[in-house]
């Protein structure tokens, strides 16, 4: 960074680092040439590692001579085989991107929206930790003021779009959607043919001397065999049975109970259709070849119908969501998943028992009727369960001055009446607005609000960094409140919120705190 003007990002691989993995590739594609060219071309287990440890290397290498630069003119990428600079001017805002890695753990990422409705991520600055986070904001602060000095943004805070905001895309839920919708159109085509495949099994009789040569792969074929020893493999390995003298073949794969049943030395009889060995019956054991049934398919295809009703149900809530803003939080998708669980107990047991046939009997007809009605309240709840609210003042009762009224609502900032956040509720009547770490009754450890000094700003829908899922639903709303200067943020459910802000600011609460609907 110099004289404010100019930030530069660049991978903080030191040099001793950076010299050990050029060493560790050379190594790596030495290896990997000597076993080829001195061995005669032998490419086996340590070729394969030493191919391995030249990519990682290069690949770690690559990442070292990326940067990032921003000036007075704009940001400039840099990379091994590409730069790209971007001026201030065709750049419309910065923001972050937040995923999630194994364990919880969240990286960030700068995103940069052009005028154009693109967006572009820039591979620095990168924050993977709590350690290296205050270096990553302290960037993007940089990149806010050359970009508010020699561009114009179009937002005043910095947005954070994560997999549960509206600014996220619909592209992976609609593509998960559409593949799980075409496995739920191959299973299907399916049904029919395995319900063919086991009626001609069930059906198939005998092998007659009259039966021509080149129907007798429909008919069964009895051949006489001598078990000369088996392999019983574990669950997750198949079981072998091997014949004497390798007649009429050399070995056959059954279930491990299969391969149990039997003993070296039995002579049993093996049963032939359509070319292969169906049933193997001997003495005291039978063994035969499990036909999937038209009931396991259409299993199948009604889960995998079901199972896309998820990432649809995601894709339509950010549709429904399109006009909010791109970092405020969308409803969450658990009550449609709820009816699809709901669905899924009446319609799979419905599927398997009547595969291939629109039911016909009485107790389908009405199981049927029964499973369609529940499914369509379910939906219909879950559909109003996820509406977008937006924030507007509601009809509340007026509060009793004698009578205590514990509402959950939390302040996301440490203050001298919500020391360390303990807050979770706070108490109207009885007395003056107070902060309370439990739900009453009575006014136990209570911190009185001091409403004097609150004035609200604004009051709008959830965001992404206004706290976390344990603490803050989503469907609770946030009012911005200026507290002697200092901006301190209050969550409460819709209806609750405006409670709060009516005995917070009974004088001064601004109608025009209401965002417009959707």
């Amino acid at each position: 960074m110099t004289d404010g003007r100019e930030v530069t990002c660049h991978s903080p691989l030191q040099k001793r680092a950076l010299w050990f993995l050029v060493g560790l590739g050379a190594a790596g594609a030495t290896l990997t040439a000597v076993r080829m060219v001195f061995w005669g071309g032998l490419v086996d287990g340590w070729a394969y590692v030493g191919l391995f440890v030249a990519l990682v290397s290069i690949t770690c290498l690559w990442g070292n001579f990326v940067q990032v630069r921003a000036d007075a003119y704009g940001l400039h990428s840099r990379a091994p085989l590409r730069r790209r600079s971007v001026p201030w001017h065709d750049i419309a805002d910065l923001r972050v991107h937040l995923q999630y890695g194994r364990h919880g753990q969240e990286f960030r990422r700068v995103g940069v929206v052009l005028r154009d409705g693109r967006t572009r991520r820039l591979l620095l600055p990168l924050s993977g930790s709590s350690e290296d986070r205050p270096d990553f904001d302290a960037k993007l602060d940089a990149f806010r003021a050359l970009h508010r000095r020699y561009g114009a943004p179009e937002s005043r805070h910095v947005l954070v779009i994560s997999k549960h905001t509206a600014g996220r895309g619909s592209a992976v839920s609609l593509g998960l959607c559409a593949l799980l919708l075409a496995g739920a159109g191959l299973a299907a085509w399916f049904v029919p043919i395995v319900e063919s495949e086991k009626q001609a099994w069930a059906s198939a009789a005998p092998c007659t001397a009259e039966t021509p040569a080149a129907e007798r792969g429909e008919c069964l074929t009895s051949l006489p065999a001598v078990i000369a020893r088996k392999e019983a493999g574990t669950a997750k390995q198949r079981s072998w049975l091997y014949f004497a003298d390798s007649r009429p073949l050399e070995r056959l794969s059954v279930s491990q109970e299969g391969a149990q049943g039997f003993e070296p030395g039995d002579r049993v009889e093996l049963t032939v259709w359509r070319h292969q060995v169906r049933e193997v019956t001997g003495e005291h054991h039978v063994w035969r070849e499990h036909f999937t049934g038209a009931g396991e398919v259409a299993v199948v295809a009604a889960g995998c119908v079901l199972a896309a009703g998820y990432p649809g149900a995601q894709a339509l809530l950010r549709r429904r969501g399109r006009r909010l803003a791109d970092d405020e939080v969308l409803p969450s998708t658990l009550p449609f998943a709820g009816a699809l669980v709901a669905t899924a107990l009446w319609l799979l047991p419905l599927c398997y028992l009547n595969p291939t046939p629109l039911p016909t009997s009485p107790v389908a007809l009405m199981w049927a009727s029964a499973g369609s009605l529940t499914t369509l309240g379910l939906f219909t709840w879950a559909w109003r369960a996820t509406r977008i609210r937006t924030p507007h003042e509601t009809a509340t009762p007026k509060e009793s001055p004698d009578e205590e009224v514990f509402l959950a609502a939390r302040f996301l900032e440490p203050t001298d009446y919500n020391p360390h956040g303990f807050g979770t509720h706070i108490v109207l009547g009885g007395g003056p607005p107070a902060v309370t770490p439990h739900s009453g009754p009575g006014r136990f450890a209570a911190k009185r609000i001091p409403v004097e000094r609150l004035t609200v700003k604004d009051v709008r829908r959830l965001r992404d960094g206004d706290g976390d899922g344990d603490t803050v639903p989503r469907s609770w709303h946030i009012a911005e409140l200026d507290d002697a200067g200092e901006p301190v943020r209050l969550a409460a459910a819709p209806a609750d919120l405006t409670r709060v802000i009516r005995a917070l600011d009974p004088a001064r609460t601004p109608a025009n705190t209401t965002n417009p609907e959707p």
